[in-house]
């Protein structure tokens, strides 16, 4: 089970309906908002009776598995529901009997137990078919529903999990309970999600919010904007995030609901945090605990600013707030979400440079211990297997690798046994690197293969998983393929692994466009680089810890493989040097020697062994900060890679649809600013550039005032050109936030690309041959930045995509372009060499001779 949009938000609506975790829309840190604040779906109790000194009756065991769950202590919640369904049962009581099985499949699904679940779900719905219509028994089928919605989520099947929640909604909605419908609502944008449709996804909490807008204040609205901006964030649309939970906040604020007010800020603190404003975030977790009203709420707030402070590096604000955590986390009573906070504290204290490392470290080793015996205690296996994996980070911290490796072994056994896959997927990448410092190589790429696996299955959950579980992707996703590749091409590799290791590169390279776009979007193609063309070769240098290694497919030939020993660190300085080198204000010999340095690493040892004769294009496979590089302007002490090649780059292979320009149809739709626009500056040249590629090819042309989203759409809908040249300001960053195109009237963001071009994509019979972005740059200072130009040439549809990764004086990209369309219309030439013709034209002018004017023009996929 991937415990899924409970996990990922503590309730992404709070499993809305069930009526326990204020089961339409709590998103409180601790899931605990006023039960009186949502609608929940009531057993049918005329007297409630106090606790007798006696066996309970049904109610009272009803109620007090609420309270149970309610606190996080599923296992005792699940055997009190049992229990009060024997007891409704005894006294013919249909609707208790349904609402307490109700209940209890939700706590088995906690816990999970999915079978269990299902037969308790099953039994529910049995015995609500046998009651009469009323209102409680709708109210009670729609909580029903719910739950069988994330039970269904929970085995993988989404579209019927969607299903569930629209009943669910429409039966809230019949009722009357608008805060139930909400709930249901955003679960079946959870579910929509799941699926992979992102767009409607966005749509169904887009109407959300306008029904919300309409709706007074109140505190079911301020919660229910706050589950709506917790959605949000989990769908990537983090601006649209923080300014729906600020709306939450102000209503909170001027209803005076403390507990409404601490929970939204809570989140806020977390959007800001995503967006990586932490001064922001610090401030909304600060007042997060001020505005506390219990204790595990407060905890968790404080925990959460904690890992801000850290973040921030501000080391002694952080010693100061910990010791305000200690008592309170080991003073909370056992539940999931005091063993959740305790792994939280425990991941951020890691991370804090200690005064006296031992004495540390035995303190987050004793608050670990005891919340993996409390776990044990609630018969919460989630909770437990998510302690071990902490407590075993702990014992790799101090490199004790044997007693490491078991803790993370039993940790993987107790979430491989509840189908846990996000937790499953880190004990295994730990595992892999335990037996990897005891030099268990092959017992290593075993484990990290496993991980690797793992984490492609929870390709759809893995941007929104459970923020407890700490699934940075920098710092967690990342490094299994990483360690796994540098494995697999350690010593003298195999053909079996060197493929393992090529298709693993080319899965992270997928895996950093899912999470670059918050959506599992792409879809796999692989292709052999001899089916799409005999004269190229794929190159893939990699990073690794300690070297550079490059494998080389060469079409008829067995994969290569040569490496440069060399820290991760100096490999990236390199890098990053030679793309500062290609700066008109560095010396020249200096950026040529830098240039060879590179040359040698990644291309002289090909051209020693007569690897490349007979290869025309290079097509490099990029990894890291080399992304930025532009691999034309390498130089082998006396041509630069571009008089020798033609050069082109790919996220991988397995993104191409191989196909070559047809020529006889070629034309383009083209549009540009040359005026200044919203503080950009102006670019005279773009007007002269446009009429010489009009001049060139039959085109349709948006100048200025009528280059706006909307003209564009239609121009590219209703033309069958096969090329769209935009020659407007852009910038391409490692944020999809930030990685736009400007339009006379506003901005097109990079998730907008499909919407724009959607109609025109792969899968129609009239694609874009050919997107061409002609002064666009790339974000300062991000050396992922080229990740936001993929991210442009994925989204678009574009079978290529022509950019630039620096802005280029006018008159040269001008030059460039007319160049570029002319040698694409003379028949048998590929796009990659019509480029480096253009580009060859610009190198053999004096005035433009130097590497600033003409490498930085890359093209990204089918370079046929």
């Amino acid at each position: 089970m991937r415990d899924l949009l409970f996990s990922q938000l503590k309730g992404l609506a709070g499993q809305a309906g069930l009526g326990l975790l204020s089961l339409g829309l709590a998103i409180a840190p601790s899931t605990a908002i006023e039960a009186s604040v949502v609608s929940t779906p009531e057993a049918p109790l005329q007297n409630k009776q106090p606790v007798s000194q006696k066996a309970p009756d049904a109610n009272t065991l009803l109620e007090m598995g609420r309270t149970q769950g309610e606190a996080g202590r599923f296992s005792s919640a699940a055997s009190l529901w049992q229990r009060a369904v024997a007891e409704y049962r005894r006294s013919k009581d249909v609707l208790g009997a349904a609402t307490s099985s109700s209940y209890l499949s939700y706590a088995y699904l906690q816990l999970g137990q999915l079978q269990e679940a299902t037969l308790a779900i099953e039994e529910s719905k049995t015995l609500l078919q046998q009651a009469s219509k009323t209102v409680t028994t709708k109210k009670i089928w729609a909580g029903a529903l719910n739950t069988e919605g994330f039970i269904q989520l929970a085995m993988g099947e989404a579209e019927v999990a969607k299903e569930s929640f629209g009943k669910a909604a429409a039966l809230y909605e019949s009722v009357g309970d608008e805060a139930g419908k909400l709930g249901a609502q955003i679960n079946q944008a959870g579910a929509l999600q799941k699926l992979g449709l992102y767009r409607r996804a966005r749509k169904t909490l887009e109407q959300i919010n306008y029904q919300l807008q309409s709706k007074p204040d109140s505190l079911v609205k301020a919660t229910g904007l706050q589950s709506l901006g917790v959605a949000l964030q989990v769908l990537g649309d983090l601006e649209k995030s923080k300014e729906v939970l600020e709306q939450s906040l102000a209503i909170a604020e001027r209803l005076r609901s403390n507990p409404a007010i601490s929970a939204t800020l809570f989140n806020l603190g977390n959007s800001n945090f995503a967006r990586g404003d932490i001064k922001a975030a610090i401030d909304a977790y600060q007042r997060a605990v001020e505005t506390a009203t219990g204790p595990l709420e407060k905890t968790e707030a404080r925990i959460r600013l904690l890992r801000a402070y850290i973040e921030e590096q501000m080391w002694a604000e952080a010693r100061d707030l910990l010791p305000q955590i200690q008592d309170p986390t080991r003073n909370l009573k056992p539940s999931r979400m005091s063993a959740y906070a305790a792994v939280s504290l425990a991941s951020s204290w890691m991370k804090l440079p200690a005064t006296n490392p031992e004495q540390q470290t035995q303190e987050i080793g004793q608050l670990l211990a005891r919340t993996v015996e409390r776990a044990r205690s609630l018969n919460d296996k989630r909770a437990e297997s998510l302690a071990l994996k902490q407590l075993a980070e702990l014992y790799g911290q101090t490199e004790q690798w044997k007693e490491a490796q078991k803790i993370a072994e039993k940790g993987l056994l107790i979430a491989q046994e509840i189908d846990a896959e996000d937790i499953t997927a880190r004990l295994q990448g730990l595992l892999g690197k335990f037996l990897q410092k005891q030099g268990d190589d092959r017992g290593a790429i075993a484990a990290y293969s496993s991980a690797v696996n793992s984490l492609e299955s929870l390709r759809s959950d893995l941007v929104a998983i459970n923020s407890e579980v700490q699934f940075s992707f920098r710092d967690t996703v990342e490094p299994i393929y990483r360690e796994l590749v540098g494995l697999l091409v350690k010593g003298d590799p195999s053909q079996k692994n060197l493929k393992q290791a090529r298709k693993t590169i080319e899965s992270l390279q997928l895996a950093e466009l899912d999470n670059f776009f918050r959506e599992a979007c792409l879809d796999a193609k692989p292709k052999q680089i001899d089916e799409i063309d005999p004269t190229a070769a794929a190159i893939y240098p990699i990073i690794l810890s300690d070297r550079l290694a490059t494998i080389v497919s060469i079409p008829g030939k067995p994969l290569r493989h040569h490496e440069i020993i060399r820290p991760k660190e100096e490999l990236n300085n390199t890098f990053e040097e030679l793309l500062g080198s290609l700066s008109l204000a560095y010396p020249t010999p200096q950026r040529l020697s830098i240039s060879r340095t590179v040359y040698e690493w990644i291309i002289s040892p090909l051209e020693t062994e007569g690897a490349l004769e007979g290869i025309n294009t290079l097509v490099f496979v990029l990894d890291g900060t080399l992304r930025n590089v532009p691999m034309a302007a390498l130089y082998d002490g006396e041509k630069y890679l571009l008089e020798k090649y033609s050069v082109a780059l790919s996220q991988g292979l397995q993104l191409l649809e191989p196909q070559a320009l047809d020529i006889e149809k070629l034309g383009a739709v083209t549009a540009g600013l040359s005026e200044a626009r919203q503080g950009f500056d102006p670019l005279p040249n773009v007007e002269s550039e446009l009429a010489r590629i009009e001049d060139r090819l039959e085109s349709e042309t948006l100048l200025n005032e009528e280059f706006t989203s909307p003209s564009l759409q239609k121009a590219i809908v209703s033309s069958p050109f096969p090329v769209v040249h935009l020659a407007t300001h852009g910038q391409f960053s490692s944020r999809a936030e930030d990685t736009f195109l400007l339009t006379w009237d506003g901005r097109i963001d990079v998730k907008e690309f499909d919407e724009l071009l959607g109609k025109r994509s792969l899968g129609s019979t009239n694609p874009i041959e050919l997107l061409v972005l002609s002064a666009c740059e790339t974000a300062y200072g991000d050396d992922r930045a080229v990740l936001g130009l993929a991210g442009i040439a994925v989204r678009s549809g574009a079978r290529s995509t022509l950019a630039t990764l620096w802005p280029v004086r006018d008159v040269s990209t001008s030059n460039l372009m007319t160049q570029f369309y002319q040698e694409l219309a003379k028949p048998g030439v590929t796009k990659a060499e019509a480029l480096r013709r253009s580009q060859l034209s610009l190198l053999q002018e004096p005035s433009s001779d130097h590497p600033f004017f003409w490498a930085p023009f890359i093209l990204v996929g089918n370079w046929l």
